[in-house]
């Protein structure tokens, strides 16, 4: 279930995101190579995934208190980089989220089952 803790006069398109998120790109300047480009977005990716993972390890493993505003910032990062990535390919946040969604559908009609998930068709 989502709770959102913004209000919907805050909400950002992934269109409107990704615009945002490419002005803050170094990669225009430094990078006129697309596999540079998303060489250095995907090792991002995956550090600030790493990010995510370490602090959700130190909740469950070292008995560390959940800050929500520090995941929700990290979990942010992972999205500037995921943002990046699609700038890069020239396509958009919400053609790979409804990519996304395709994929789960076919995977999932009926919505998620442990079944189905263990015997996956690929």
């Amino acid at each position: 279930m989502i709770t959102q803790k913004l209000s919907t006069e805050n909400d950002t398109t992934f269109l409107a995101y990704q615009k945002l998120a490419d002005s803050t790109s170094g990669a225009h300047d430094s990078l006129d190579r697309k596999e540079a480009r998303l060489a250095i977005a995907g090792l991002g990716l995956a550090g600030e995934a790493g990010e995510v993972a370490d602090e959700i390890k130190k909740v469950i493993g070292h008995g560390h208190k959940l800050d929500e505003d520090k995941l929700i910032k990290e979990i942010g990062d992972v999205l500037w980089y995921a943002a990046e990535m699609c700038s890069a390919l020239g396509v958009s946040l919400d053609y790979v989220a409804k990519k996304n969604i395709d994929k789960l559908k076919a995977r999932y009609p009926e919505g998620f089952s442990r079944e189905r998930s263990i015997n996956r068709v690929r």
